[in-house]
């Protein structure tokens, strides 16, 4: 079963409705960790919260840990400033043990086997001529998601911010990449939103990635791949990384243009004062996914 969402180029946008999540929910966990978070001093018991998000507290309390894997209260810990500064910290050592060992992006340290391509120079002028993207709008565990696909990669992946029609996520998407032919491919797409948010990935799964951007923008999002599964970093380490370490404000311009969210985490990267910062598909999704990826790397 299916539910269309017509927008103005006179096609469909079709959600699957097989996904493991539901965008109502996301909504409702998004407003319960904010929630928690605004009134964080006075300690909310279960029934306040439950009550916020229109759920009973046996309810509540089920869908929040199904989908996190811990408690609400347990989960909003790893969203505190002394908690981040310390995972700061922590994640630093974990990269540069992981360089000395010459483990490489592919390595299972990392959260999913990923490699990038970056378009070649003609292609980046082209903005993507003669590429045929086949493309989908699906639900994720963090709301909506509009992902679209090459023969060469993955090369887009946005969420549908709450409140905001889907259609607005396909214009850019279709601005980003104006030269290419588009078609919209649910079964196609839902196989690989499959791959990229299950939660028992295959042995040796593998996504590859089709990126446009400058040379600058490609190697901060390399950087970005070395970022293992429940760590975060800062755009000081990050222009450290790519050896230009006075480039901070250029690579904060990289990270927000990144356009294949989630598989080139971005989200990863908050201010060196464990604040975390804004995120270009809504602050509370960066919280959201940082707190999910912590809850299952613990």
């Amino acid at each position: 079963m299916v539910e269309p969402l017509t927008h103005h180029y006179n096609t469909k946008i079709y959600i699957c409705m097989e996904t493991m999540s539901t965008d109502l929910n996301y909504e409702r966990i998004a407003k319960a960790i904010g929630y928690l978070e605004e009134n964080f001093k006075l300690q909310p018991d279960l029934d306040a919260v439950a009550e916020k998000v229109h759920l009973s507290p046996f309810h509540f309390q089920r869908l929040f840990t199904e989908w996190a894997g811990i408690s609400p209260k347990r989960f909003l810990q790893f969203l505190t400033v002394d908690y981040l500064k310390e995972k700061l910290y922590e994640s630093r050592n974990l990269i540069q043990a992981a360089e000395a060992a010459g483990l490489s992006s592919q390595s299972r340290v990392y959260d999913l086997f990923t490699t990038l391509e970056a378009v070649t120079p003609q292609e980046y002028k082209e903005s993507g001529g003669g590429l045929r993207i086949e493309y989908g709008l699906h639900e994720t565990p963090f709301g909506n998601a509009v992902i679209g696909v090459t023969e060469r990669g993955i090369c887009w992946l946005s969420f549908v911010p709450i409140g905001e029609e889907p259609r607005v996520e396909v214009d850019q998407m279709k601005q980003h990449w104006h030269n290419s032919i588009f078609h919209q491919n649910q079964v196609l797409t839902f196989s690989f939103i499959q791959k990229i948010f299950s939660s028992h990935p295959e042995k040796n799964q593998k996504l590859h990635l089709l990126v446009k951007g400058t040379n600058f923008q490609v190697k901060v999002w390399q950087a970005l791949l070395k970022l293992p599964l429940g760590t975060v970093t800062t755009y000081q380490d990050i222009a450290e990384q790519i050896n230009n370490p006075k480039a901070m404000q250029a690579v904060g311009s990289a990270v927000g243009a990144n356009h294949v969210a989630y598989l080139i985490p971005c989200h990863r990267v908050i201010r060196k004062d464990g604040v975390l910062g804004d995120y270009r598909w809504q602050s509370s999704r960066k919280k959201s996914i940082i707190g999910w990826e912590m809850a299952k790397a613990g």
